[in-house]
């Protein structure tokens, strides 16, 4: 028989054990570029900007070719994200201006990923590009995140945080609050003492970085906005090239230091880390060959980079062909961490589990796009694309007509295939999909 002092002691013992990672749900980092083009990093083609920790990320992880933006610009793809909702229902069917839309943006009684996680006793954490409504009671902090630290717009000056309609627009929690410093570099700053003060319980932390969006600004270069005045001031970068460069290799630097924290506090086999671009980029970035650019409809307005990492969980250098959007995220995590999705909720996301883990199916099914200058239907390879074209002067809009595409065998939607039978198929699921949110009014 053990004496009492034995078995105290194995009591203390026990409790003194250090507490094993897959004993407590998993961390979640989910990081976001804005304008990244699907050739814009080095896992993707790139041999122009070198981007050695999303590379190795990769590397070590897996990579999509088949992910998706839920939009074509910045708001609708973040409402997508934040709800696991096609952005619409929620109204974001546009971008949310710094000019013209500062008293609108996402509802509170939406529920967000952000919302589910904290009820379920994470800490969450933002910081970064909202772009989801200007006025406090649209902050952050009122849609489940408890810290937040960023910006509103859609874009700020790098240095003097000061959007391009001339408002100062830098944020701790609901309060302008002022902070020196290039965005980049606070954002990771941030996202970094984030992991420390919360690596004792589980977190979610969400990096939606400003690179490499305009304005093309370097981490060596000078503030060009001022406040009262709307668009750059002085000091614009001419060698956009050069710029847009340097922004990413900045943005990747801080991935670096991201996976450098969670390695320190013994965090990185417990932590599904996601990196993807809110879509396509514009003339000045890489969209890899694809088909046009950020707010179109082709594929190079929402094909996007996109990796998962999650040692022991996700095979290293491995690959995923499977189609997947932004508000696929919301299910992922949810999935991930064991919480049971509430049929209320009424997501139109799926999660990636199975394809992640390689352990599972993902069912088929129809995914749509509506850009404001184009919508589009997807099944497998297929994709039916109507590009809404803009009227001329003194004359009628003409009427936009649909187009099939084979991206299985025309990846760069150069030649409309006939069809008439899946064609057809598409067009009338477009038709339903569109009106099961018509009586939603959108900002666009």
């Amino acid at each position: 028989m053990k004496s009492p002092l034995l078995l105290c002691l194995l009591a203390v013992a026990l409790f003194s054990l250090p507490v094993v990672a897959d004993e407590r749900p998993p961390n979640f980092v989910i990081i976001m570029a804005d304008d990244l083009g699907y050739g814009d990093i080095g896992c993707y083609g790139s041999d122009s900007i070198p981007t050695p920790h999303l590379d190795a990320l990769a590397e070590s992880g897996m990579k999509f070719t088949d992910y998706h933006s839920n939009g074509a610009v910045c708001s609708p793809t973040r409402a997508a994200l934040m709800t696991g909702r096609y952005q619409q229902r929620s109204g974001i069917g546009g971008v949310v201006t710094a000019a013209n839309h500062r008293d609108t943006g996402l509802a509170i009684e939406e529920t967000t990923f952000a919302d589910v996680l904290a009820e379920h006793d994470y800490a969450t954490g933002i910081f970064g590009k909202w772009h989801l409504g200007y006025d406090p009671k649209f902050n952050p902090v009122h849609n489940g995140f408890g810290e937040f630290i960023g910006y509103v717009s859609g874009n700020v000056d790098f240095f003097s945080h000061i959007d391009q309609a001339g408002y100062e627009d830098w944020w701790h929690q609901a309060e302008l609050t002022p902070e020196e410093g290039y965005t980049t570099h606070l954002i990771t700053k941030h996202g970094v003492r984030f992991i420390e003060e919360n690596k004792a319980r589980p977190f979610c932390l969400y990096l939606p970085h400003e690179a490499p969006h305009y304005p093309y600004q370097g981490p060596n270069d000078s503030p060009i906005r001022e406040v009262g005045r709307a668009g750059a001031v002085h000091g614009e970068r001419e060698d956009i090239a050069n710029a847009y460069r340097e922004m990413v290799v900045e943005m990747d630097k801080g991935v670096g230091e991201i996976v450098a924290a969670l390695e320190k506090h013994g965090l990185r086999e417990n932590t599904l880390v996601f990196f993807c671009s809110d879509n396509g980029a514009n003339q000045n970035g890489d969209n890899g060959g694809l088909r046009g650019f950020k707010g179109q409809v082709w594929e190079g307005g929402h094909r996007v980079p996109a990796i998962a990492n999650w040692p022991g969980k996700i095979a290293p250098g491995s690959t995923t062909d499977v189609t997947a959007l932004s508000m696929d995220l919301f299910p992922t995590m949810l999935d991930a961490a064991g919480i049971e999705i509430d049929p209320k909720l009424a997501l139109d996301g799926v999660s990636l589990m199975p394809a992640l883990t390689r352990q599972g199916m993902i069912a088929d099914r129809t995914l749509f796009w509506d850009v404001g200058r184009g919508v589009a239907a997807r099944k497998g390879p297929w994709k039916f694309v109507v590009e809404k074209p803009r009227p001329r002067k003194g004359q009628k809009t003409p009427d936009p007509t649909g187009e099939l595409y084979d991206l299985s065998q025309d990846l760069g939607e150069q030649a409309p295939v006939e069809n008439p039978g899946i064609a057809a198929e598409l067009k009338a699921a477009l038709e339903e999909w569109q009106a099961s949110w018509a009586d939603v009014e959108q900002r666009s």
